[in-house]
């Protein structure tokens, strides 16, 4: 029997009867079958989220944050079982997958205190005739849409934000990794999270089903993780309504190196912002701006680091890198390789997909990348650096910028008013400094230009799930 979708606080079947199957990524081989919604059934979940909306918005802001803390405590007593979870769908290695659980049972803490914590404002009108009180109340029904990349932190870091504002919500995981998000929604029923108020549902048929959840009239916010591309036709749709959107879209970070960076720093760094869920991310280095008096050096070492990670199937204890999401992944890191190389690009490690079961691809290192190279326009999502050299600092960041991109950036220096004053010319909503990771509970993650809308994480995060209401009165 494939596994279900949570509609109203209960297991149900769509009403058509549809399935689809699971793969590990690891040997293409099925795991499980689960539920295949459609129409009908995104309707039920608006009516299930409509019928609790009421209730949920009038708990009192300690009530949810209860609620969300038993949450984050049940993540952490199911951390491995979880783990396993997203490994078996997902490909990345076990203790990427153990770090993944953690940040995500985060955002449960995170919010439990933010819950606490909505903000308002009050004031005297200038001209002394009133006072003015700005409330903030929820927004309404919100469509979460989550990536297979982080299937429980993309997850929570919606999830969390919208039930500590007093939303009640309606998940749509990834066809490839749904199995995550059905686990978190049992937790969350264990923790006491009401019927109706976190609703998923797992379909193929994501285009449909979306469309009509950003149609009907009650549905008032749309939290976004994916491509660019989807972003687009998702804020179209999402036009007709007026519904407020908040978009997480792709990302082709600049990771750059100066001659005075701490050469072990910057490839610990270069190895992080890299290889953190196999370059499946869309914070994940996508090009290396390495300026020429280190380049040899960071070149080799680098190399050297990639070469030494063992590949293999994610829940095999040595194994450090672990498949690619689908076939389809492999093929467009291979095609990105291939132009690079035939344009001139010199390959230092790794280069060309083994034959084997999975869909696996070795961690690969590219010097000289020639500009015209495809693998500094689009997001490469695998484990290959493409490195470029660079001579001045005007170009470099002329460099970094050149990309309708603009989601983070890595800046290794052993001068840090340098490296502050590089982030400031950076076009990208996030930087890191002399570190590789920058996701956090605590802070706001998000993009600029075409890398998204909004932000998620820190207090923004659930102002994102608030509306403000302005008050004038007199007393």
């Amino acid at each position: 029997m494939p596994k279900l979708l949570l509609i109203g606080g209960d297991w149900v079947a769509p009403s058509g009867g549809g399935a689809f199957d699971v793969v590990d990524p690891a040997t293409e081989a099925v795991i499980a079958s689960v539920a295949d919604a459609d129409i009908p059934e995104a309707f039920a979940a608006i009516d299930a989220a409509e019928q609790a909306a009421s209730a949920w918005r009038a708990a009192s802001p300690r009530r949810r944050s209860d609620v969300l803390m038993r949450c984050f405590h049940l993540m952490h007593e199911n951390a491995e079982r979880l783990a396993r979870i997203i490994t078996a769908e997902n490909g990345k290695a076990l203790p990427d997958a153990r770090s993944e659980v953690a940040y995500a049972a985060e955002f449960f803490r995170w919010y439990a205190e933010e819950a606490v914590r909505a903000p308002g404002e009050l004031g005297r009108a200038p001209a002394g005739a009133n006072h003015i009180m700005v409330l903030h109340e929820p927004i309404g029904i919100a469509v979460l849409v989550t990536p297979w990349n982080f299937p429980a932190a993309m997850a929570t870091r919606k999830i969390a934000p919208a039930l500590a504002a007093g939303c009640t919500c309606i998940l749509k995981p990834a066809a490839e990794t749904p199995l995550t998000a059905l686990a978190i929604g049992e937790i969350m029923r264990q923790a006491g999270v009401p019927a109706g108020v976190v609703n998923i549902v797992t379909t193929t048929k994501a285009g449909p089903v979306v469309s009509a959840l950003l149609h009907d009239r009650r549905v008032r916010k749309l939290s976004f993780t994916g491509s660019t591309a989807v972003g687009r036709i998702l804020l179209r749709e999402a036009a007709d309504q007026v519904v407020s959107c908040s978009m997480e879209l792709g990302g082709n970070a600049p990771f750059i190196v100066f001659d005075d960076a701490d050469l072990e720093t910057a490839v610990a760094g270069a190895m992080v912002a890299k290889m953190r869920n196999g370059g499946e991310a869309c914070t994940a280095a996508n090009r290396f701006y390495v300026q020429s008096g280190i380049f040899p050096d960071f070149a080799r070492r680098f190399a050297e680091e990639m070469a030494a990670l063992t590949v293999g199937p994610g829940l095999e204890d040595a194994t450090q890198l672990g498949p690619l999401i689908t076939a389809a992944a492999v093929a467009k890191v291979d095609r990105l390789v291939a132009d690079a190389v035939a344009k001139g690009a010199r390959v230092v490690t790794g280069g060309s997909r083994a034959e084997s079961e999975g869909y696996f691809y070795p961690p690969t290192v590219l010097a000289d990348v020639p500009a015209d190279a495809t693998i500094l326009r689009e997001e490469i999502f695998g484990p290959v650096a493409p490195l470029v050299s660079f001579a001045t600092e005007d170009e470099v960041v002329q460099m970094a910028n050149d990309t309708e991109y603009g989601l983070v950036s890595y800046v290794f220096s052993g001068d840090l008013k340098r490296a502050l004053a590089i982030a400031g010319r950076l076009d990208t909503g996030m930087i890191g400094i002399n570190r590789g990771v920058v996701s956090d509970a605590a802070a706001p993650f998000g993009g600029v230009k075409q890398s998204g809308l909004g932000r998620e994480g820190s207090h923004h995060g659930m102002l994102e799930f608030l509306e403000p209401k302005y008050v004038a009165a007199t007393w």
